[in-house]
């Protein structure tokens, strides 16, 4: 099935916002934009004691989210190449793992040049079939040699260039278990195709997503962990989505976990694979 086919059809423009690393930026510039998610999201902490809790949740939640985030101003949301962005994120976050250092790969290599016909390029496609294409490609390069330009455009043949991350294949997470999912994104950050149409899950804010959510798979977005809120102990996948870092809690979203169906909410647990080293 095809991923990405309407996403945007309720979705509010959204702006990147700065995302310098927290080593930049220092605890009092994190403290400023912690009191700036306050505003946007209507947070109002009931003392001093428990801000502070607060705030130190956030800042811990930066710092995993940038250690496999990259801070290039390049989104989805105007196109549906959002499962060339999750095939991506999946593979810098392994290329991190085994090598210690965050890359910037590059989406537009893979809308240009994947010839497989079930993908459409900024039409949807397939974050298996992105997995193949680096595989067969002998690895992908950097977002710095082939920019991201939210358009298809003619593969770039003629232009030599470096692979900078190799994967081998992709492995794909047995179906409807969550379970299994668990033990997959326990190891790295994993693929996933969602239920991303919905006007709830379009205009998700903050805190962990329990909302009206339906199966259709429509929308692909990359796992990164997993956690338990400790306000509601709510258990929640921690997920990556593409469409900019002013959308939900600095572009992720907290999606609820072990909810008691096969299939997880907004069917998370129906197509997952991760690349393979």
């Amino acid at each position: 099935m095809a991923v990405c086919g309407s996403q945007v059809s309720y979705c509010r423009e959204l702006h990147n916002s700065n995302n310098n690393n927290i080593e930049e930026d220092g605890i009092k510039a994190l403290s400023k934009r912690h009191e700036e998610w306050m505003v946007r999201h209507g947070k109002v902490y009931k003392s001093a004691q428990e801000k502070e809790i607060r705030f130190n949740i956030f800042k811990e939640n930066v710092k995993f989210i940038e250690s496999f985030n990259k801070h290039e101003k390049k989104y989805s949301f105007k196109i549906s190449s959002c499962w060339v962005f999750s095939a991506v994120a999946a593979t810098e976050g392994i290329t991190k793992i085994k090598k210690g250092k965050l890359i910037s790969l590059s989406e537009q290599q893979i809308l240009d040049c994947d010839t497989n016909p079930d993908d459409q390029g900024c039409r949807g496609g397939l974050m298996e079939n992105a997995f193949n294409f680096i595989a067969k490609n002998g690895g992908i390069t950097s977002e710095y040699a082939y920019p991201y330009k939210a358009e298809q455009s003619t593969c770039a043949t003629t232009k030599r260039l470096y692979n900078v991350a190799k994967i081998k294949g992709y492995q794909a997470v047995p179906q409807n278990s969550e379970a299994e999912l668990l033990k997959a994104v326990a190891h790295q950050p994993v693929s996933v195709a969602i239920e991303g149409g919905g006007q709830y899950f379009q205009f998700y804010s903050s805190g962990v997503f329990t909302g009206d959510c339906g199966t259709t798979l429509d929308h692909g977005v990359t796992v990164v962990g997993y956690g338990t809120d400790e306000e509601e102990g709510t258990k929640y996948w921690l997920v990556k989505n593409s469409w900019g870092t002013n959308w939900g809690e600095e572009g992720y979203v907290r999606i609820q976990r072990d909810v008691g169906q096969k299939q997880g909410l907004c069917g998370i647990a129906m197509d997952a694979s991760y690349p393979v080293v």
